[in-house]
């Protein structure tokens, strides 16, 4: 069997290296072939240098040029240049177990599956980074996403990476190139509606290591919140209607705040405190299920993350929301274009 493993990056010197070294020392089965093709989205920072030393050392790893410099289209240069009978998606920024690759492809092969994949889980680095990837754990936060569970096995509506038969890409076609985030949902949504099986399974295990900061996760989820809507308006569907949660939610405060101030302008004193007093209660009650949904965590975590967590929720929600308010409304210009099209990292 001949297995490609096809990895979209761009700028990634920090972690190249690492994840490359990570990568050649998978276990794998007696007489498996391995390609390993990166489609660098035309990398400034010296990824590219380092990629060409690697190519050096270990024949099986080829540098393709992502001229779109975005996910999708470096997805789809590679999958057309892969060679294997199984192509199989990894991520720079994820650590990944010895057996990584032998599980996806014995999965695959068990499942009778169209794409599969291992669990997303996060583990994040100083206080920030862990707030933010126990957050990712939350129900709460993440809405029940099976994807999140890390002890689920069964059927999803989309995994983490993927790995795919090659077949697969035959029938339900490439990565949409339109869609800067969001296009491995938009990909299995297109491979469900096809009749295709989508499948997740604990024994295909990684780690993934979120952002840092509040400023970049905020950027990450406001993407993601916009592009989501693309993905609506692509196939006229929800994949799930907790996808849409955070923007209701979102938008009842703006609608409670807009009727509080206008009409306490226009002299309705009574409907501007009744507004006034929804919006509190329900900012209060936000605030309770924020600080609930840390409880879980008392005893994993430090003090200060455990402050920070209820935050974070909360980031995680406004972000969201706010991005697919405007995807829906549309209010994005050329002005702020860049903020979201251009990748956090």
């Amino acid at each position: 069997m001949k297995i490609s493993i096809i990895i979209p990056c761009r700028n990634e010197r920090p972690h190249i290296a690492d994840f490359l070294d990570s990568l050649l020392s998978q276990e794998l089965d007696a007489g498996w072939q391995t390609e390993v093709l990166v489609a660098d989205g035309m990398s400034e920072d010296g990824t590219r240098e380092i990629l060409a030393e690697y190519r050096r050392r270990a024949p099986q790893v080829h540098l393709i040029d992502n001229p779109g410099r975005i996910v999708s289209t470096g997805l789809n240069a590679a999958i057309r240049a892969a060679s294997g009978d199984v192509i199989i998606r990894m991520d720079a920024h994820t650590t990944y177990g010895k057996d990584y690759i032998r599980q996806c492809v014995q999965v695959l092969q068990e499942s009778g599956a169209d794409n599969v994949g291992g669990p997303w889980v996060a583990k994040g680095r100083g206080p920030i980074g862990e707030a933010i990837a126990a957050a990712f754990r939350s129900p709460f936060c993440a809405g029940r996403g099976k994807s999140h569970d890390p002890s689920y096995e069964g059927e999803v509506d989309t995994v983490y990476l993927g790995c795919w038969f090659r077949s697969v890409f035959e029938k339900a076609g490439l990565f949409d190139t339109d869609l800067v985030r969001n296009q491995d949902d938009e990909f299995n949504f297109r491979l469900r509606r096809l009749g295709g099986l989508v499948w997740q399974s604990p024994r295909i295990c990684s780690s993934y290591t979120p952002r840092a900061s509040l400023s970049a996760l905020f950027r990450q989820y406001l993407q993601y919140g916009f592009w989501r809507v693309a993905v609506i308006r692509k196939h006229r569907a929800l994949a799930a209607w907790r996808q849409a949660v955070p923007a209701l939610f979102l938008s009842s405060l703006l609608v409670l705040a807009l009727l509080s101030v206008m009409s306490g302008l226009i002299g309705l004193t009574n409907l501007s405190l009744l507004a006034t007093t929804f919006l509190a209660v329900e900012l209060f009650l936000y605030a309770l299920l924020c600080i609930a949904a840390a409880l879980p965590f008392v005893r994993s975590l430090d003090p200060l993350v455990l402050f920070l967590l209820p935050g974070v929720i909360a980031v995680y929600h406004v972000a969201y929301g706010l991005g697919f308010l405007i995807g829906v409304l549309q209010l994005h210009h050329r002005a702020s274009a860049r903020l979201f099209t251009q990748l956090t990292r």
